[in-house]
């Protein structure tokens, strides 16, 4: 054998570590974060629209707190789910000012309900239909 056909000494480490970029954590805890923004902010649009669609189709009033459940999830959604930070502030801020209008007013009508019932059956159809973006290696 020639001295290239061996392996390398075992002191000497087989592969290089990766540079990290300039804001990579090591734990990849901003992963873990955005994870839970996701499933928080799902989970709470959830709730409320479902409050919302049973209200609708039971014939029942509600007050606003499904409204303002559905808006927090949409804003904690929006923080994590969205990357352009126009559009991201954008959702937080008309999510927030809808739940505040709401709340000024103090009272569900029967086509606000089904305004936001509306609404997102058109947001999931967009989701259900657009393409993921394939990760850049």
């Amino acid at each position: 054998m020639t001295p290239s056909d061996l392996p390398p000494p075992q002191d000497e480490p087989q592969h290089q570590a990766r540079p990290t970029k300039a804001g990579e954590q090591e734990g990849g805890n901003e992963h873990h974060i955005h994870v839970i923004g996701l499933m928080v902010g799902s989970a709470l649009m959830f709730i409320g629209f479902l409050n919302v669609f049973l209200s609708i189709s039971g014939g029942f009033e509600i007050n606003v707190m499904p409204f303002l459940v559905y808006f927090g999830g949409l804003a904690i959604w929006a923080n994590a789910a969205i990357e352009t930070p126009i559009l991201r502030y954008g959702t937080m801020a008309i999510a927030i000012a809808l739940a505040l209008g709401l709340v000024q007013y103090g009272e569900v009508l029967f086509w606000h309900k089904q305004v936001l019932f509306w609404v997102t059956i058109v947001i999931v159809m967009y989701f259900m239909f657009v393409e993921p973006k394939k990760p850049t290696t």
